[in-house]
């Protein structure tokens, strides 16, 4: 297998493992979209709390270049640390959602 199918498989796994995670509301779903021609990967949460309408991002993933941009993630421990944990390199990770100036300011990749 190589690096860019283990990394999907690795993507698509973690999502599913915080997708099983729900948000205790039964009104709100947590729904997963991947798409591996476009290589983007989704977790988004809709419904409804009260008269609220839910309809977020909680993880948007992409491979890039090689590399997995993390461009959205509301998860308390983040999945950087999720696929660090896997074996996947600091040098193979970009923090998307921080800006490009600031991202050699991470120990993570820059682009």
């Amino acid at each position: 297998m190589d690096k860019l199918d283990r990394y999907r498989s690795l993507i698509q796994k973690i999502l599913e493992e915080y997708q099983q995670l729900g948000s205790g509301n039964s009104d709100v779903e947590s729904v997963l979209l991947l798409d591996p021609k476009s290589e983007h990967y989704l977790l988004i949460k809709m419904g409804w709390h009260q008269d609220n309408r839910i309809n977020c991002n909680v993880l948007h993933v992409r491979l890039k270049d090689g590399k997995i941009w993390i461009e959205e993630d509301r998860t308390e421990d983040g999945i950087a640390t999720d696929l660090l944990q896997a074996g996947v390199s600091r040098e193979d990770i970009v923090l998307a959602f921080h800006p490009p100036r600031l991202r050699q300011f991470t120990e993570f990749a820059t682009a």
